[in-house]
């Protein structure tokens, strides 16, 4: 008879994106997942599979959290623009919290050799792109930032600054220097 599995698969997924995330794929071993996840690797094969399909599941469960809470900057902001602002203060407060991005750090790992993984994370690229670009659009229309703005280069430039304020914070460890780098952004998408 076979044995019912005695973990929560979605609980043990978080504990490896949380390794994944520290470690990175190739530093991360089946013995650190197993550890975190407090199972053995007999129970990792038979209910999720090798490390890689432990690992496409974690890509696919940040993702998924993050296209949620995206919504909510949007949900909780009557104004376009606080949409925005509120989506920026989260990426801040995302790097300051020291919790690493995952999808930057395997865009970087792994995805240039893994076209599964390329394809998972492209699809959270464009996802966050058409967010904010949405949101862009309507704070223009609101006369909330500048008429002139192009709001294809605006978005680009805001989610390609977060890669960078992920650098810095990691070099630096200084919330205050990506703070202003963040204000300075926005003051240049505003009237």
């Amino acid at each position: 008879m076979a044995r019912n599995v005695e973990f929560s698969e979605e609980a043990a997924v978080q504990k490896a994106m949380e390794v994944f995330r520290r470690k990175g794929y190739s530093g991360a071993s089946l013995r650190d997942l197993t550890d975190a996840m407090q199972i053995n690797s007999s129970s990792l094969y038979n209910t999720i599979g090798d490390k890689r399909e432990l690992f496409v599941r974690c890509i696919r469960s940040y993702t998924k959290a993050s296209r949620e809470e995206a919504l909510l900057h949007k949900a909780n902001h009557t104004s376009p623009l606080q949409g925005v602002i509120s989506f920026i203060d989260a990426a801040i407060n995302n790097i300051a919290s020291n919790n690493n991005c995952m999808v930057i750090k395997m865009t970087f790992e792994i995805a240039g050799t893994d076209p599964d993984v390329k394809a998972l994370l492209r699809q959270a690229n464009e996802f966050a792109h058409t967010f904010l670009l949405q949101l862009i659009k309507e704070a223009i229309a609101q006369n909330e930032l500048r008429e002139d703005l192009d709001a294809e280069t605006a978005t680009n430039c805001i989610i390609n600054a977060f890669t960078g304020w992920h650098e810095s914070y990691i070099l630096h460890q200084d919330t205050e220097r990506i703070q202003k780098m963040a204000h300075y952004l926005i003051a240049q998408l505003t009237p």
